[in-house]
Formats: C-alpha cells, structure tokens, sequence
C-alpha cells in the first residue's frame, strides 16, 4: 500500500513531551480525529473524510455495515512525516502514514493536516483515503484481487478532491503520480498484470507500479471502447481464473492494451465524476476539545494503541502512572491508564485503573475490554480454572453489553473456550462468525475462524474464509499461513464442483457505469 506502512508489530513513540495547549477530536459515524489543531482543521478534514465515504458508497452502490463506535477508524495526526516514520521506528524515507486495521482498533497515522501545498504533492489526506479505500473495499466483498486492481483502485478514489462549491470529484488524475510515471522504472504489462510475476521480479528500486495500476483502472473505467471489460475480468477471477489469464481473455492483446495505456497517459484531459453535496448522505461531525489530561494521555495513548513491547510499556508506564495521578477524576485517562498497566503486565493495576474509568464513566468500553484482557490473563495460571475463565466471561459479557457490535468481546467469548481445551458452544462460534463480519480486515480473526470450520470438516467455508488473506498480495507471515490452510482446505473439498465460482456470481466493484446520470461528469 503506498508509501503507508501496514504494521503489525510494535511502534516507538517519545512518551514525556509536553501536549500542546489544544488538542481536538472529531468524530463522527466513521471515523475519530485526534489532532493537536484547530477545531475547524479537524472538523472540516472530518467532514471531508464522511464526503469521501459517501462518495464511495454512492459510485459502488454499496454501503458497508455502519461499525460500533469502537471500531471506527481513528486517526492521529502528528507533526509531520518524519514523526511518523519515528512512531513505527522506521527509515524508509518513503513512509508517510501508518494504518493498522484491528478489530476494535483500527489506526492510522499520519503527519500534521494542512491546506495549500503543491499540486504534486502526496498529502496526509491522500494517502489517508488510499487506505481508506483499501479498508472499504474490504468492508464489502469477501472477493479476491490482483494487486493492480487493488492499488488502482484505491489511487482511483483516492485521487479524489472537493471543489469550492462542495462537489466531490472522483477518478480525478492522480497528479502525485506524475513523477513517477514519467522518471521511473518501468513496469512490463505482463507483470503488472500477474501480482505473482511482479512480486517475484520486484526490484528494490522505484518503479512504476502504482501510477501505471491507477491509470489502467481509470482507463478501464472511462474509455468507451473498453466498457464491460472490468467486470468480465472480475468474473473470470470469481470463476478461477489466474490474473494473468483472466487478463488476457478479458482486455484483449496485451500488448495493444499497453500501448493504449500509454496513449490515454499522454492526453491533456481525463474524465472524473463529480458528485454534488445534494447527492451525498453524509453523517454529522461533532468536535470537542480535549480536557488537559486526556490531552497529556496523548503520545501515551498512540502508543498503547499502535502495540508496544515489553521494554516500551515499562517505559510509557512511569508516564502513564504520573498523568493519572495529576488527573484521577479524568476517566480517559484512567482508561488509557489501564491499558498501559495491562501491557506492562500488572493485570491487578490494569482491573483497578479500569473500575475507575467505570466508576466515572459506566459507557467507557476500552476501559471494559482492558478488564477482560487482565481477568484472562490472570485465568491463564488460575489454580481454579473453571471459576477462573467463568468470571473471564462474566467480564465479557459486561463488554458486549456496553457495545454489541464491538467485535472484540465475540472474539474473546469464543477464545475463552479455546484456551481452556473445551469446545467452543454454538453461540460462541456464531459470535466469532458475527466479529469477522464486523471486521472482516483482522488477519488473526480470520485464520481463527477458518481453523475452526476447518475442524468441524467444513472445507468450503474455510477456503472463503481463507482466500482474502491468502491471495492478499501483502505477503506476511499471516499469509502465507493462510496459504498453506487454504490448500489442505481445497484438498479436502472434493466435492466442490469445478469451475464454479468462488462466491456465487458477484457484483463488479467497478467504478466504471456505478454513478447514476445526475452525477456530473468532470474533465481533469
């Protein structure tokens, strides 16, 4: 994903620096905005940000399932990008964001908000509504994708922007891009077309693979001449196809479609779709200044939030221990105090931190979820086993009350069975199954729920479950674990008939023909 580091580790962060004067936070259906900036940057980014997702929504004809506060998108806004590649404790000069999508806590990272700025330049937003686009896309079909498509798409909608009269334009030119395709390395179209070939032939230099997908995503979307063609290639894929050869029966020669790319690069206009505000349902934002402790809680909570490790939560406790003794009526900052207990391993201090964020606040989920992290861990050494993970769920319980659509206490419910040996009831497997619905981006819960259909021999639903984390071009020791399970699953489904499709016959997901007539049509 471009120049935005999808992490599953742990991060750094430089705890005991004074919080400015003025933190904001936004927050509305989809996302939560921490910045230390004006209300009005944050409200407007936010509003910009609920804009986009309409958008979206409205061109793919597709709403995903609106997520439980919990597990909304939340975004840190730092100083600028050398922060951000200090936070995920990186050196790649290309890194200019972080996105983590976990149930229950999906992050993103990224540097200081600003207007103006050059036309070229790759700003916070667009590679915010990169991701985004990505985590949409997730969010509405369990369909797999060739790393092309995925990353066109997501420079398609990303390329996006609003103009002064509120319209939001889509498929706009991808004007960050243009360095790129005209300076850089190129990309063979038989390689940009097979991600297997391109993985294995990427070089470490920079190339053209990004600005080359967007523009054959938008090539295929707008151009007469190539229409139906996305949604041909997308039901050869559902059918089995390899990318290379879904490809090639669905676009024709390749080396004339090359060369068409090349044409379409050089014009001096390209289509969008403009959307005006009148057509876009877009939630409200509400935007509230930080009290001064939860504001100090910052640079601890971003943290705590982005994973530590051992050494690191030692360290970011003694912090965490002086903010909330200077704020004990605070229950932010009690709550995030429990979650650095917690990660410190002091599970007695974490429940204690928790019950006071409870005790001030009876709404404070995370400070709950920290309870049932603490209570199992504790459960795991328990002499009483039995009456040990009994209270684990009680705890739970108590979690999905607060929120139920909160992915995480499903998840735990079912896991408070495994470890234990016993075999999960049926309400707690259909709960695991309710959480991967609720996010179905998490690797972990993924892998949980194939490994269980996979032992209750129920091969078919492993493979579905398998194949968006298996065939994730991304690859990562999460993948290619999939990998491995998804041939012993396909294997073992013998019965399944050949040639079907993975999912039925599912919709596109193209761009290309979604808008309805009253979106205007726009030239770049």
């Amino acid at each position: 994903m471009f120049r935005f580091l999808l992490l599953f580790c742990g991060i750094f962060w430089l705890t005991g620096t004074p919080a400015r004067a003025a933190w904001h936070e936004a927050s509305s259906e989809h996302f939560v905005i921490r910045a230390d900036q004006s209300a009005s940057t944050v409200q407007l980014f936010a509003e910009r940000l609920e804009k986009f997702h309409a958008a979206m929504a409205f061109m793919l004809k597709q709403e995903p399932e609106s997520p439980s506060p919990s597990n909304r998108v939340t975004v840190f806004v730092v100083s600028n990008t050398a922060n951000v590649r200090k936070l995920a404790d990186l050196k790649g000069k290309y890194t200019a964001g972080i996105y983590m999508p976990r149930a229950g806590n999906i992050v993103a990272i990224v540097p200081r908000l600003r207007s103006g700025g050059g036309k070229f330049d790759l700003s916070p937003e667009t590679i915010l509504k990169h991701e985004y686009a990505h985590h949409f896309l997730f969010n509405i079909t369990n369909r797999t994708f060739p790393l092309w498509f995925q990353e066109g798409f997501a420079e398609f909608f990303a390329s996006g922007r609003e103009e002064r009269d509120g319209t939001t334009v889509l498929g706009g030119a991808a004007n960050h891009r243009a360095y790129e395709l005209a300076a850089s390395r190129e990309v063979p179209i038989e390689r940009l077309l097979d991600t297997e070939n391109y993985l294995a032939n990427k070089s470490s230099g920079y190339d053209q693979f990004y600005g080359r997908s967007w523009l054959l995503y938008h090539y295929m979307t707008f151009d007469e001449s190539r229409q139906g063609q996305m949604a041909e290639f997308q039901r050869l894929m559902a059918y089995g196809s390899t990318d290379i050869e879904a490809a090639r029966k669905a676009f024709g020669d390749l080396d004339e479609l090359d060369r068409d790319l090349d044409r379409y690069a050089s014009q001096r206009r390209i289509s969008a779709v403009g959307l005006p505000p009148q057509m876009l349902k877009t939630s409200r934002v509400t935007v509230r200044r930080l009290p001064e402790g939860e504001a100090k809680m910052m640079p601890i909570l971003m943290e705590s939030r982005t994973g530590v490790d051992e050494e690191q939560a030692a360290e970011i406790l003694l912090d965490a221990r002086r903010v909330a003794a200077e704020y004990p009526d605070d229950p932010a900052v009690q709550e995030a105090l429990a979650e650095a207990e917690f990660d410190a391993g002091y599970d007695a201090e974490a429940i204690a931190a928790a019950d006071r964020a409870l005790a001030l606040d009876s709404k404070r989920i995370r400070a709950q979820i920290q309870k049932v992290y603490a209570y199992a861990h504790r459960a795991e050494s328990a002499a009483d086993q039995d009456k040990a993970w009994k209270e684990v769920r009680r705890q739970i319980v108590a979690a999905n009350r607060l929120e139920p659509n909160n992915p995480v206490p499903l998840m735990e419910y079912y896991r408070s069975y495994r470890w234990t040996g016993v075999a999960p009831p049926k309400i707690a497997v259909d709960g695991l199954k309710r959480a991967l619905q609720l996010a179905p981006f998490d690797h972990n819960l993924r892998m949980s729920l194939a490994a269980q259909f996979m032992q209750e021999k129920q091969y078919a639903e492993a493979a579905l479950t398998l194949r968006p984390l298996a065939y994730n071009p991304h690859r990562s020791g999460a993948t290619e674990a999939a990998e491995q399970l998804l041939k012993r699953a396909e294997k073992a489904e013998e019965a399944r008939k050949v040639g079907s499709p993975v999912e039925g016959q599912p919709a596109s997901v193209s761009a290309a023909g979604m808008a309805n007539t009253e979106a205007e049509a726009v030239q770049e």
